[in-house]
């Protein structure tokens, strides 16, 4: 069927539109009901014209942005219907763009947190966390320009430091040091304290014990523990990705800021044993490059998926990761290559305490040089993070204990008191880093420090 168009005289004068675009068709039963305040249009069509419209959307949709009186007329056969318009107006298209990116769906926590200018934080167990030192705790920061806590949610051994629902597959991996972890959070939210959750990763006894195809096997068949006697679970294995960004999520859930990651390596040393141990390379056992990169690869992925994972938690993911990472160009045993890793993190967290190195920048004892040490070391943080299009936040870890492990028997260890804390925190602002964490395994931090920042 044709439709053909007879206007009022005054707007034949002007225009004529011609709507024989349509094809044959016999039109029948649905309606579409055209309307403005003068009048109404009606046409009936049949349901298989739908599929060949869409074509012709646009130019059917700008007839209905005009604003006009119509009415239609069916002449004796039917095989004609005559419109006639009484009215016309001018339109004006423009074009829309599109936003680059649709807005996605994003976990909301219930609870409000303002970043902070920048990241000034301490860390927490578990115990101090969830027992009868937090509100000694939260003086420390409230009377100081602290303001972030880094909080264990799941501990060096693999442990949980909150209970989950018992039909949790972590229930059977964690304790009950933080009974309330929300109730924590909500105190937090109301001392506006940044919360930020520590979750240490591949080092995990607990999880290579219960699934030892995730581990590593010595030559007997058994898990292979280090000489401190913990276990590793595989960085090959996205078992154990999954697992961890799990724990992630829950903690952002719970209404953590910050993930972040710890121990998102190989054990120390495996370049000397990853001949020794049998384990599975998963999805890598193909991959072309020698064993360094392959762990390389193997690390750096997990934080991309980690990452990635997290997107829709609203949340920063972070990474703790040696210091002398950034000086070479990857550690061969451990796989964490700095750069890798920083392209793929909101935050990257160097632990740069002086009693982790040894002879260094041309430092015989860095231990008893903590303001030189990081003096060195951020020049070559800096270079390192400049060379990235999108270099992640620079918030390392500084030094508040005393590293007896490091004297013989009978020389004074070196004391960390307020200097030795002050004089990290200045190197990295003169440096122009602004946000740190500081680290006391045992959460006895140094009286009377001035954290303020240097203007």
């Amino acid at each position: 069927m044709f439709i053909n168009i007879k206007e009022s005289e005054e707007g034949l004068k002007k225009r004529r539109l011609g709507l024989n675009f349509l094809p044959h068709l016999r039109i029948n039963s649905v309606i579409m009901d055209l309307q403005n305040k003068s009048g109404s249009m009606m046409i009936h069509m049949e349901k298989n014209i739908l599929r060949k419209l869409s074509k012709y959307a646009t130019i059917f949709l700008i007839g209905l942005s005009i604003p006009f009186v119509v009415q239609a007329e069916e002449n004796e056969n039917a095989q004609e219907k005559v419109v006639n318009f009484h009215s016309e107006s001018m339109v004006e298209l423009t074009e829309k763009k599109l936003p680059d990116t649709v807005a996605r769906f994003v976990y909301d926590s219930g609870l409000d947190f303002e970043y902070p200018e920048a990241v000034r934080g301490i860390y927490l167990t578990g115990n101090s966390a969830g027992g009868s030192r937090l509100p000694q705790y939260i003086d420390m920061i409230k009377n100081s320009d602290l303001n972030s806590m880094v909080i264990d949610v799941k501990e060096d051994n693999g442990m949980l430091t909150f209970r989950p629902d018992e039909d949790s597959p972590y229930y059977e991996r964690s304790r009950n040091l933080m009974s309330n972890p929300r109730e924590i959070l909500e105190k937090l939210e109301e001392e506006q304290i940044y919360p930020i959750a520590r979750i240490v990763v591949f080092k995990d006894t607990q999880l290579a014990q219960d699934k030892p195809e995730w581990s590593f096997l010595d030559s007997s068949g058994k898990v292979w523990k280090n000489n401190k006697g913990e276990s590793f679970v595989n960085p090959f294995v996205k078992d154990v990705w999954e697992y961890n960004v799990g724990v992630a999520k829950m903690a952002a859930e719970l209404g953590f800021q910050d993930i972040q990651f710890d121990y998102v390596r190989f054990p120390e040393g495996f370049e000397r044993r990853d001949k020794e141990l049998r384990y599975s390379e998963g999805d890598y056992v193909d991959y072309e490059g020698d064993n360094v990169q392959k762990r390389v690869q193997a690390v750096t992925d997990f934080v991309e998926y980690a990452r990635e994972a997290l997107k829709g938690y609203d949340v920063d993911v972070s990474v703790d990761i040696f210091g002398y990472s950034a000086t070479i160009p990857e550690a061969p045993g451990i796989g964490q290559n700095f750069t890798k890793i920083s392209e793929n993190v909101d935050v990257i967290s160097s632990m740069i305490y002086p009693s982790h190195w040894t002879s260094y920048f041309g430092i015989a004892k860095p231990d008893t040089e903590p303001y030189k040490l990081v003096q060195e070391y951020v020049k070559v943080e800096n270079e390192r993070l400049g060379e990235l299009e999108n270099p992640p936040t620079s918030r390392p870890w500084i030094q508040d204990f005393e590293a007896p492990w490091l004297y013989p028997s009978g020389v004074p260890v070196f004391q960390y008191g307020k200097k030795e804390v002050e004089d990290q925190i200045r190197a990295l602002n003169e440096a122009g880093i602004k946000e740190f964490l500081i680290w006391n395994a045992n959460n006895r931090y140094t009286e009377g420090v001035d954290y303020t920042p240097l203007n």
